[in-house]
């Protein structure tokens, strides 16, 4: 909301939002870091009972399975996801600038560490907007 107002002096948003958003015609500048950033990877999985109950799960492993193949991994690409099939990624890297240290949240102790560290109460997030409340 407060991106659509031109409120805020700083937006942080996943990548593939802000590509999308540039193939829309949107005209803001932005900055994709390359020294250092984080993969936020989006897990698949099979969920065995509702694909035993529906009587789905050879076409839902046939869909997983597609979800890697580098015809997939094009049409994400071309919406602002970064391929992860190698020649794929080839293919769309004047897309997508190099990043020198690409890190993940196992990197960082996995999700409940960094769920205690910044995000529980009194964390690392509610500290920083702690801060900004009283600077203004």
């Amino acid at each position: 909301m407060f991106y659509k107002q031109s409120q805020g002096d700083v937006l942080i948003n996943y990548e593939n939002e802000v590509l999308l958003a540039k193939q829309q015609g949107d005209k803001q500048p932005f900055i994709v870091p390359t020294d250092y950033n984080i993969s936020i990877d989006n897990p698949v999985a099979i969920v065995d009972a509702n694909v035993d109950k529906h009587g789905t799960r050879e076409v839902s492993e046939a869909f997983v399975k597609f979800l890697f193949t580098p015809e997939a991994q094009r049409e994400f690409a071309k919406i602002g996801f970064r391929p992860v099939d190698e020649k794929v990624a080839q293919e769309f890297a004047s897309q997508y600038p190099k990043v020198n240290k690409l890190f993940t949240a196992k990197d960082l102790g996995g999700w409940g560490e960094i769920q205690t560290k910044f995000f529980d109460d009194g964390a690392v997030f509610d500290k920083m907007q702690s801060k900004i409340s009283k600077s203004k």
